[in-house]
């Protein structure tokens, strides 16, 4: 059978388009920091999951993959809701009028995590937001300019998982209105994780986790977490429960994150986690960016805290704020290069003078440090690599 020339001509300019954008499909650059070397999928070709079954199924095999999201894939409603007696917490000052109540997960309305004067009260939630999908090994999960968003369902990476990438998608709508609604990403037990330009919004609970299990290698770069929200642990519109950094001796990088419209835990840190943070921005928080527990181990250096009354509340751990241009030469040593200046406007201090666990980050791989700007807002976040 003979095709017209025009016809078969079409169909070869088709076909070409089509190999053409699928060769755009790719990781952009390369982690900085602890998780230097992550290589996710790897040289697997890129693929779009034709719904949200396939792209569950994907994300949790054992085959390397290079997913790739260019539309909305939007979980709400594919587990059904839940109905169950819950909590509204002390903290909610404000009920019915931009509070938080809460899903008592884990016992937390009944073992006086609530708050003297808590009252149970029935919750209704979206199912699939409390549960994270669990992801295999050696993933790539990227997005086609800002089209690339996970609604209603977020990612955990745990159980000995590594080497993946998460980029510049967005995830949002886990039952902000509700503590305990959903995490946006969980490592606990994982190696080798590299989340980059991604965006997170309207979370019940935390926006990363790195649970109780060692996280070992983890880079956090260019995210946006935005806190922005109708349902407010804090009444001030602002998500309170931010970033969770209490592992087993994890090694996190936080390099070029825009962290806005928080009121607390951004980050919290303890469990022996060694955390550099590098070239951050974080605006408008109500409470504080820093808590740093027992076991926390913290450089920061390079960032800008922007109408951010406590940038460290406490620090039980060890805590190095990059104090003066003659303090930070001490990180030459250990970290390759002497530490930059914070930077403040409208904000509390920092503090932190401890050097002691600066040993800890010989013979890592260590993230470069400049001067500190807020101009990561406008490069930080989905569609913006």
């Amino acid at each position: 059978m003979k095709f017209p020339i025009f016809a078969l001509s079409n169909a070869i300019a088709a076909n070409a388009a089509a190999l053409g954008a699928r060769a755009t499909y790719a990781v952009v650059g390369k982690p900085e920091g602890f998780a230097s070397g992550t290589t996710g999928g790897g040289s697997a070709t890129c693929a779009i999951p034709s719904s949200v079954a396939e792209l569950k199924t994907w994300l949790t095999d054992s085959t390397a993959r290079c997913i790739v999201l260019d539309k909305e894939y939007n979980f709400k409603g594919t587990e059904g809701t839940t109905t169950e007696t819950g909590c509204r917490p002390a903290s909610n000052t404000c009920p019915g009028n931009g509070g938080q109540d809460a899903i008592n997960k884990a016992s937390w309305c009944d073992n006086g995590n609530a708050g003297a004067g808590a009252t149970k009260i029935s919750v209704t939630y979206d199912t699939a937001g409390v549960s994270g999908i669990n992801m295999g090994s050696n993933k790539s999960l990227i997005g086609v300019g800002s089209k690339g968003v996970l609604r209603g369902k977020g990612l955990r990476i745990a159980n000995g998982a590594k080497n993946i990438i998460i980029q510049n998608i967005h995830i949002t709508e886990l039952n902000p209105q509700y503590i305990w609604g959903g995490d946006a990403i969980t490592v606990d037990g994982a190696d080798l994780v590299w989340v980059d330009h991604v965006k997170v919004s309207l979370i019940g609970r935390q926006m990363f986790v790195a649970g109780n299990g060692a996280s070992n290698r983890v880079t956090l770069s260019n995210n946006e977490f935005d806190g922005s929200t109708s349902w407010s642990a804090t009444c001030d519109g602002r998500h309170y429960w931010a970033i969770y950094l209490t592992g087993s001796q994890d090694l996190i990088t936080m390099k070029g994150n825009y962290i806005h419209h928080t009121s607390g835990r951004s980050p919290k840190v303890g469990g022996n986690s060694l955390v550099h943070a590098v070239n951050n921005y974080w605006y408008s928080n109500t409470g504080h960016a820093f808590d740093n527990g027992a076991g926390g181990m913290v450089v920061a250096e390079g960032n800008v805290f922007q109408n951010v009354a406590t940038p460290l509340l406490a620090n039980s751990g060890q805590f190095f704020g990059s104090p003066s241009t003659s303090a930070n030469a001490v990180c030459s040593s250990y970290l390759g290069h002497a530490c930059q200046l914070n930077a403040f406007g409208s904000s509390g201090a920092l503090g932190g003078t401890d050097t002691g666990f600066l040993t800890n980050f010989a013979g890592k791989s260590i993230a470069s440090a400049a001067t500190a700007s807020s101009s990561i807002a406008s490069t930080a976040g989905v569609g913006k690599i």
